[in-house]
């Protein structure tokens, strides 16, 4: 299984820079409906082993949450599944309002 790692938010702005990064939001129905950072696809956790196949396990893929825990469990997960570059957003997308960075709509 390769390792997950944890980044911060100026770690994934840096990884965007650098190509494309599919960022997954594993958050609840209800949370997501808030606001999304844009262009992730949310998969809620609960629902993750029945839609991962949506994903490509070769991208470079950043989970995140409210704060860091369901993210870190769904990354193990998918590092486990053959997910090759999987890093963990610490703070979720707590850290990323705390930042001054905006969240969008669901799509």
């Amino acid at each position: 299984m390769p390792p997950v790692s944890n980044i911060d938010i100026a770690q994934l702005e840096q990884l965007r820079k650098d190509g494309p990064v599919t960022l997954l939001d594993v958050r609840t129905d209800a949370e997501a409906a808030r606001g999304i950072i844009a262009g992730a696809k949310h998969i809620p956790l609960n629902v993750l082993p029945a839609r991962y196949a949506e994903l490509d396990p070769k991208a470079v893929t950043v989970v995140y949450c409210a704060s860091g825990g369901r993210s870190a469990q769904a990354s193990a997960w998918l590092a486990d599944k053959g997910f090759v570059h999987v890093h963990n957003l610490q703070g979720g997308v707590t850290a990323w309002a705390r930042s001054g960075l905006v969240l969008t709509p669901p799509t």
